[in-house]
């Protein structure tokens, strides 16, 4: 049994105790997905808590993205909603790796792998993937590889 979407759905029951629409409304929609990834497939398994975090990690992505999209067309309101929603979904994801961590382990993993060049990004990314999943945006960590290779 996982133990983060027992948590989730705690905090589902707690948030609609308190009549906290943003908290229920998203917790819902996490607990969603992570059925929805459950039953995908040909047989329904159970979600681990590291699997339940890439569909949380992946929830959070939609938001912030969404977030960009509606004050980008001058939607402030849902622009802001998207990312009340991403707040909350945050605080079910381990803390997120700064730039600085992210280059740091770019250079080790480029080091590892004995890469250079920009064609070396693969490799490079094959060695930094398991060290940082669910820490940091894969597009975020694909930018510093590039640039570090490319440099």
């Amino acid at each position: 049994m996982s133990t983060l979407k027992d948590k989730l759905k705690a905090d589902l029951t707690a948030a609609m105790k308190g009549r906290d629409e943003v908290r229920t409304r998203t917790i819902r929609m996490a607990l969603a997905a992570v059925n929805v990834e459950e039953v995908a497939g040909k047989e329904a398994r159970e979600l681990s808590d590291d699997e339940i975090v890439k569909v949380l990690t992946k929830e959070a992505k939609k938001r912030r993205e969404a977030a960009e999209a509606f004050s980008g067309a001058g939607r402030a309101e849902q622009a802001q909603a998207e990312l009340d929603e991403q707040a909350v979904l945050e605080e079910y994801l381990p803390a997120q790796l700064s730039d600085d961590e992210i280059a740091g382990l770019v250079d080790e993993a480029i080091a590892e792998s004995g890469a250079s060049g920009p064609k070396a990004m693969g490799q490079v990314m094959k060695v930094l993937n398991p060290k940082v999943a669910g820490r940091a945006e894969g597009g975020r960590v694909a930018q510093i590889v590039r640039a570090r290779l490319s440099a």
